[in-house]
């Protein structure tokens, strides 16, 4: 199938949910791949979150392959989460070729507050200029000495990256704008690999042409969105997870322009 042409990123002060709507169509309407270097506890669920929306996952991390599926894809998603010597070699070979295409990536350091070798490697892969980065607070904390708003504000003017920082309300920003986006539901919270799917489809936003900051709010819009549809019918974790592809494989743009975005605010 060949891909359709990749929607314009909208001007800064456009409606963000608009712009997530036109993030959900353009998913359903191409044939957009996402390449995700992701960690083996989350790999299988993140394709399944990708192939919902309609965008296509592959996910090799074998250094004699991974420069050849960068080639093609739209864009690239670095989670931390599984660290050998293979997957870090198949970083920064991805890396170089998405940053010689001047194509979109995503790093998501996870669990960088862990370890010195891990936070070492986030701090590199972070100098080679992700289009955006999401963590939690200690990964922030981790990587800055700090947290809350101001150093994920300090971060992003720093490395000219948008930072997602998740939590009770997720927040977003690239160091001149920002917004909080509530979070989805708890049960997201009790299932393996939700943050690593998000970070994938925050891939996803960048890899149809938004520009980082809007595509990381759209993303959260879409996700969390569906984790509140969700919420609604799941009885425990066990349901949840298979409700919330099919929450995102039947989402529409109505879904994004109900009263329950008015969590979306303008933040300092």
């Amino acid at each position: 199938m060949e891909r359709t042409a990749k929607v314009n990123a909208a001007p800064p002060d456009r409606d963000q949910i608009a712009a997530a709507a036109r993030a959900l169509g353009a998913f359903r309407d191409g044939a957009f791949r996402i390449h995700c270097l992701t960690n083996m506890a989350a790999a299988a669920f993140t394709a399944d979150v990708l192939l919902a929306l309609g965008a296509r996952p592959s996910l090799t991390h074998a250094p004699a392959e991974v420069e050849h599926f960068s080639s093609s894809a739209d864009a690239l998603l670095v989670n931390l989460g599984t660290l050998d010597e293979d997957r870090i070699s198949g970083f920064t070979r991805a890396v170089a070729v998405m940053n010689k295409r001047r194509a979109p990536w995503v790093l998501d350091p996870v669990l960088c507050d862990r370890s010195r070798p891990r936070r070492a490697l986030a701090l590199e892969l972070l100098g080679l200029k992700p289009a955006i980065i999401r963590l939690n607070q200690g990964e922030l904390r981790s990587l800055t000495g700090g947290a809350e708003n101001d150093a994920a504000g300090a971060l992003a003017r720093e490395h000219g990256v948008t930072v997602i920082v998740t939590g009770e309300r997720d927040f977003v920003t690239d160091g001149e704008r920002a917004a909080r986006i509530g979070s989805g539901h708890a049960f997201m919270d009790r299932g393996t690999a939700f943050g690593c799917a998000g970070a994938a489809v925050t891939a996803a936003c960048a890899g149809i042409g938004q520009a980082p900051f809007e595509a990381a709010v759209s993303s959260l819009l879409i996700f969390n969105r569906a984790g509140a549809i969700t919420g609604r019918a799941a009885a425990g974790p066990g349901s949840f997870r298979p409700l919330f592809l099919d929450a995102l494989f039947h989402m529409t743009a109505s879904d994004l322009s109900t009263a329950d975005f008015h969590n979306i605010e303008a933040a300092s």
